[in-house]
């Protein structure tokens, strides 16, 4: 009964420590992965800010030109044409930027899918072996 004794704590802290060690290196991966995916989120938000603010300047420049042909149509001048390619021009601009945003959205570049899904796999993992 002493050889029993002696040989499950030598056996229990082996496994608890094996345990340990490979929740830390579980942990040490989804924070891997966190860390990359928040990179690639930064990234995709800094991109949106900055798409968002070259399509509302081009939107506003639109706007102008637009303002602006308007005035020239009202006097006998053939200024009005270029006035109104200007426009054409930066409203297409804008819908492109916009149809670019509209994608970044679209692809879901700006959460953190792949670690959402590895930490529920994680759970769902976790939960099937914790059920007896």
């Amino acid at each position: 009964m002493t050889d029993e004794s002696q040989t499950a704590p030598a056996g229990l802290i082996p496994g608890l420590s094996a345990f340990l060690r490979s929740a830390w290196q579980l942990l040490g991966s989804r924070a891997a992965l966190a860390v990359l995916e928040l990179a690639d989120a930064r990234d995709a938000l800094l991109s949106v800010l900055l798409l968002g603010a070259g399509a509302f300047f081009i939107a506003g420049l639109a706007l102008l030109c637009l303002t602006a042909m308007i005035v020239a149509l009202s006097w006998d001048s053939l200024g009005w044409r270029i006035l109104l390619i200007l426009t054409l021009i930066y409203a297409a601009l804008a819908a492109l930027l916009v149809l670019r945003l509209r994608r970044i959205f679209a692809e879901g570049r700006l959460g953190l899918p792949l670690t959402l899904a590895e930490l529920k796999k994680d759970g769902a993992a976790l939960r099937s072996h914790s059920d007896p």
